[in-house]
Parts: C-alpha cells; sequence; structure tokens
C-alpha cells in the first residue's frame, strides 16, 4: 500500500515531526488520520536511532 510518505528515513523523521508539531497532539492522532501503521513507522525510524517521545510528542 502507498501512503506518500517520504521513503528516506531522515526525510520520513522531518516529515513526521513537522506533522506532530503543526498538527497532531499524539502519535496516535497522527497514525488514524493518515492511516499510517504506528508500530511499522516506530520500527522505521527506530533503526535509525530515532524513537517518539509522548511528553515532547516528536521523535528524537
Amino acid at each position: 500500500m502507498e501512503t506518500g510518505l517520504p521513503k528516506d528515513p531522515i526525510m520520513l523523521l522531518g516529515f513526521i515531526n513537522m506533522k506532530l508539531r503543526d498538527f497532531y497532539p499524539s502519535l496516535d492522532s497522527l497514525c488514524e488520520d493518515l492511516n499510517i501503521d504506528r508500530a511499522e513507522l516506530e520500527s522505521s525510524l527506530k533503526a535509525v536511532g530515532y524513537e517518539y517521545s509522548p511528553e515532547n510528542n516528536r521523535f528524537w
């Protein structure tokens, strides 16, 4: 399934963090609205060293 998300993990990081900062109060709301598999997204970003911080609502 094509999600329209960037394939490059660093571009994906920037895209997701921008969406979280500007439009979504949580990762769950972003994933639900954009129909993204949260576990798959977290796995992709964890592979390049980033984890989601609920307190900061961003990956770092």
